[in-house]
C-alpha cells in the first residue's frame, strides 16, 4: 500500500476525554505524594501536567488495549535484538524536565541515559523524557489534545514520536524542530533515524 504524506491541520477544536483535577497551590502535591496516589489507584491511569493538574483516565477499552499490546510487543522484540536501550509500556511514568509526569503508550530510552539513574530513581517515575514515544489515540480521545502531548514530548527532549490514530487510519510522525508529518494508512512506519532497524507493522493496529 502506497503511503501518502500530507501536512498536518492543527485547527480542529477537539478536547480530551480525560478528567482534569486542579489543586490549590497551597495544598501542593509533591513527587512522592503523586507517586503514592498513583500506586493506590492502579486501576486508573493518572498523569500530571506541567501546571500541576491531574489528568485521570479510565482503563483502555478492549480494542485499544489489543492495539497497544501489539505496539509494545513489536517494539520490545526489536529492542531485545538491538540491545542498546530499554522499552516501557503504558504503565510506565516519566517525570519530564517541565515537571509533568506522563505515561506514553510505548517508549524507549537509550541505555547510556538509564545508566545515570540511581536504583531508587529507576523504581519510581523515571526522571527522563524517553528518546522515543508512541501515543495511541482511542476513539474517545480528542486528536488535538494528543497532539499537544506529542509537542510536549518533543519540547522536553524526545528524539522521535509517533501519534497513531486508528479512527483516522493515520500516523503522525514527530521530530524535534520540525512540523509533524501525516502518513495516510501506512503499511509500516520506520524509526530508523533513532531506532535503527525498527519498523512498526500496522496491519493489526490501523
Amino acid at each position: 500500500m502506497e503511503t501518502a504524506v500530507r501536512p498536518v491541520d492543527m485547527q480542529a477544536p477537539e478536547t480530551s476525554s480525560a478528567l482534569l483535577v486542579r489543586f490549590p497551590t497551597a495544598l501542593g502535591l509533591t513527587d512522592d505524594g503523586f507517586y503514592e496516589l498513583c500506586r493506590l489507584n492502579r486501576d486508573l491511569r493518572i498523569e500530571r501536567t506541567a501546571g500541576g493538574e491531574l489528568s485521570i483516565m479510565a482503563p483502555a477499552g478492549g480494542k485499544s488495549s489489543d492495539r497497544n499490546a501489539e505496539i509494545a510487543f513489536q517494539l520490545r522484540r526489536w529492542a531485545k535484538r538491538d540491545g542498546t536501550g530499554r522499552t516501557f509500556d503504558s504503565s510506565g511514568g516519566f517525570r519530564l524536565p517541565n515537571g509533568a509526569v506522563r505515561s506514553p503508550d510505548a517508549s524507549w530510552i537509550d541505555n547510556t541515559r538509564l545508566a545515570t539513574l540511581t536504583d531508587d530513581q529507576s523504581e519510581r517515575f523515571i526522571p527522563l523524557c524517553p528518546d522515543f514515544v508512541v501515543e495511541l489515540r482511542s476513539p474517545s480521545d480528542g486528536l488535538a489534545a494528543v497532539h499537544d502531548k506529542m509537542r510536549e514530548y518533543m519540547e522536553n527532549g524526545a528524539r522521535l514520536g509517533w501519534l497513531i490514530d486508528p479512527p483516522g487510519r493515520q500516523v503522525f510522525v514527530y521530530r524535534p524542530d520540525s512540523p509533524p508529518e501525516r502518513l495516510e494508512a501506512p503499511a509500516s512506519v520506520s524509526a530508523d533515524a533513532v531506532l535503527p532497524g525498527f519498523s512498526l507493522e500496522t496491519e493489526e493496529i490501523l
